[in-house]
C-alpha cells in the first residue's frame, strides 16, 4: 500500500469511530452489544473501502494487461500486412518488368 492509502484508511477509521461514538452517545454506553456492534461496524466499513480499492487496482491491472496484449497483437498484424503488401508490390514490379521487356 502507498502512504496516501494508509493515511486515507486511518482518516476513514477515525471518522467511522467518531460517528460510532456519536451513535453511542444516544444509546446506553454500558451496553456491551452496542459497543461490540460499533467496533464491528467501524472495522467492516474500513475493510469494505480497502477491499473496493484492491478490487479497483486489480481491474486496472487487468485492463492494462489486455491493452498491452492488444497493442502487441496490433503490431504483429501491422508487420504481417506490411510484409504482404511489400511482397505484392515486389511481384507487381516483377510483372511490370517482364511485360516491359516483351513490348
Amino acid at each position: 500500500m502507498e502512504a496516501k492509502d494508509i493515511i486515507f484508511a486511518v482518516v476513514m477509521v477515525c471518522a467511522a469511530f467518531i460517528l460510532s461514538l456519536r451513535v453511542l452517545s444516544v444509546y446506553r454506553k454500558d451496553d456491551p452489544v452496542i459497543v461490540l456492534s460499533v467496533v464491528l461496524l467501524t472495522g467492516m466499513i474500513a475493510l469494505l473501502f480497502l477491499s473496493v480499492e484492491e478490487r479497483l487496482k486489480r481491474v486496472e491491472e487487468s485492463i492494462s494487461e489486455k491493452e498491452r496484449s492488444i497493442r502487441v497483437s496490433m503490431q504483429s498484424v501491422e508487420d504481417e500486412v506490411r510484409g504482404r503488401v511489400s511482397e505484392a508490390t515486389n511481384k507487381m514490379d516483377e510483372i511490370l518488368r517482364i511485360m516491359g521487356r516483351r513490348y
